[in-house]
């Protein structure tokens, strides 16, 4: 018999509101938007776009990237040589490691961060370090301490990851004075930065401050982003920037000369998608409505958990970053959530070093404002009877 196999990575089980899951609302992705840029790509330049493609990307994207990232962004546009069109910030981060590192070297981490690039650089058998975050994102002195603690044994750490823009899980946004202070580090202690951006452009309140790869004139900051958050994670599509040197360590790897670039017609179709004005479209429509769930769900989160709960609103980005009461340890709370309808994803798997026992990762946006509200009421319920 053929067993059925699954189309979509998540499955949403009956009864449940998956708070844990780290997904945009399908009913928002621009399909009508997508079949107008995929017909322009088709009767325009099909051949191109069905060929193999340039390892480094396709130029029509890579030129409408710069033009983009110079206009949404406020800064100066990056130079051609300087971008790199990959499967999406996963499959970059993927591929830096397997480039510039070796099994056993050390590698430096934002705590909390995001779960899943603590295992791909596992996957590389990578030695990860924490350092701590607060209120203002990256401890940067902390950082430096380390820093020059590895240096005096010896061992110094290959690179740094973080997530400083609405970081996945907390929210948290790193000001402008310690993205300036880790600019300088890096220069200093000649330290790579994988800067994990891909929620710049999900603001909600106020624009966030400019990135660290803008500061840094040493070409030590390596900046990923995608096209997963703000158009479509099917597309499986993103973008480097870093150094040409960098980029050209990246072109020339195996995989990209066997086979081409990164989903080559896809690529294709999100330059159209951008040459239409339908990304800023798409970007506005997210903004608005991840805006208002995210009100909706920390009203909810206030009405219905108790008072020695704690969280802070974030300004952008998908997550709320909420602290259970004393004593409660969210991993082993789970089942308990779980049984009372609704789910979340424990901290402790944001730590690299331990920690976190206490928080749990929720989404807003997939999720409608009923939904939301249902959530938040259940998982009270579930902690003022614990």
């Amino acid at each position: 018999m053929m067993l059925t196999l699954p189309d979509v990575q998540y499955d949403l089980r009956p009864g449940i509101i998956e708070f844990r899951a780290g997904h945009p609302d399908l009913a928002l992705l621009p399909a009508a938007g997508f079949l107008q840029a995929t017909q322009v790509i088709l009767e325009r330049e099909a051949s191109r776009a069905l060929s193999y493609g340039a390892e480094q990307g396709p130029g029509c994207l890579i030129n409408q990237l710069c033009a983009w990232l110079g206009r949404m962004q406020g800064e100066t546009p990056p130079a051609t040589e300087q971008v790199l069109i990959s499967g999406g910030a996963s499959q970059a981060l993927d591929m830096l490691c397997m480039l510039l590192t070796e099994p056993g070297d050390m590698a430096l981490v934002q705590s909390p961060t995001y779960h899943l690039a603590l295992r791909v650089m596992r996957d590389h058998r990578l030695e990860l370090v924490s350092v701590p975050s607060d209120d203002e994102g990256l401890n940067v002195d902390a950082l430096e301490e380390t820093l020059t603690s590895l240096q005096r044994r010896g061992r110094p750490p290959r690179l740094l990851y973080l997530v400083p823009t609405f970081n996945n899980p907390s929210g948290i946004t790193l000001t402008l004075e310690r993205r300036r202070a880790l600019a300088e580090l890096a220069q200093q202690f000649k330290l790579i930065v994988v800067e994990d951006d891909v929620y710049y452009q999900l603001w909600y309140d106020r624009p966030p401050p400019p990135s660290i790869y803008s500061l840094a004139p040493s070409g030590s900051i390596i900046r990923l982003g995608s096209f997963s958050k703000i158009l479509a994670p099917g597309l499986r599509l993103g973008w480097m920037l870093a150094s040409p040197e960098i980029v050209r360590r990246c072109v020339k790897s195996g995989v990209l000369d066997s086979g081409g670039g990164l989903n080559h017609f896809t690529a294709h179709v999100a330059a159209a998608f951008i040459e239409l004005g339908l990304l800023d479209q798409q970007i506005y429509t997210l903004r608005n409505a991840y805006r208002e769930r995210r009100d909706v769900l920390v009203n909810a989160l206030e009405e219905h958990l108790p008072q020695d709960c704690r969280w802070v609103t974030p300004q952008g980005g998908f997550f709320v970053w909420l602290r259970l009461p004393a004593q409660i340890d969210s991993a082993s709370f789970l089942p308990a959530a779980e049984a009372a309808g609704v789910s979340y994803i424990p901290g402790t798997l944001f730590f690299a070093n331990g920690g976190g026992e206490r928080y749990c990762r929720v989404n807003f946006t997939m999720f409608s404002r009923d939904e939301l509200e249902e959530g938040a009421r259940r998982l009270g319920n579930v902690l003022h009877h614990r």
